[in-house]
């Protein structure tokens, strides 16, 4: 069934204006205009962030909707997709964020808008802990694009916590995966959205 529903989820201390969220919007309403998009600003904690999505999605259909995440809300969209069943893409996903992240504990800035602060809580590394799900099911279902030279997060971690599923590898790339228009089209295939009419 062709997907008719599209669910994005940014990283850390990011927002829906990051250079790949607006990417991928971009493309949709250039060439998907009917499918549904959505990319909502998530909350610093983990629990209002998933609580606030599963609201947002609990009318979509199962079987027409995807999520793309990346780097924390890579470790957010599978989350998703585990509850959900439906198809995932992940852009170089964090894979142990209560680990990583317990060291940002505090007052923190947003990338795309320096003047806007939030605080980190101690709580919300206790929130993406109990968030932690066993191994994936349906790894047919997950699409990751890893690079190897993610300066964040190791892509050893990334592609084992994958297995089964279809992993693009790059030899090199970065964190934020500056040369994403080089793989949006296959994020876009494995995703079969439904061409415009």
């Amino acid at each position: 069934m062709p997907i008719t529903h599209l669910l994005y989820l940014h990283g850390f201390r990011s927002s829906p204006r990051s250079v790949k969220a607006q990417k991928v919007a971009a493309r949709v309403r250039e060439r998907h205009p009917q499918v549904h998009w959505w990319c909502p600003q998530l909350p610093a904690s983990p629990r209002l962030a998933m609580d606030s999505v599963m609201q947002g999605i609990a009318g979509w259909p199962r079987d027409g909707m995807a999520v793309v995440g990346s780097s924390l809300g890579g470790f957010y969209a599978t989350f998703v997709a585990e509850a959900t069943g439906c198809r995932a893409v992940l852009l170089n996903p964090a894979i142990d964020p209560a680990r990583d992240l317990a060291r940002y504990i505090g007052e923190q800035t947003a990338w795309h808008d320096p003047a806007e602060r939030f605080f980190f809580e101690p709580a919300y590394v206790e929130e993406l802990r109990e968030m932690q799900r066993g191994p994936i099911t349906g790894p047919s279902r997950y699409f990751a694009v890893i690079a190897k030279g993610d300066e964040v997060l190791d892509w050893r971690e990334m592609t084992a916590r994958y297995p089964g599923a279809k992993v693009k590898l790059l030899e090199a790339g970065d964190h934020a995966l500056g040369d994403f228009d080089d793989h949006i089209g296959e994020v876009f295939e494995f995703l079969e959205l439904r061409p415009a009419a």
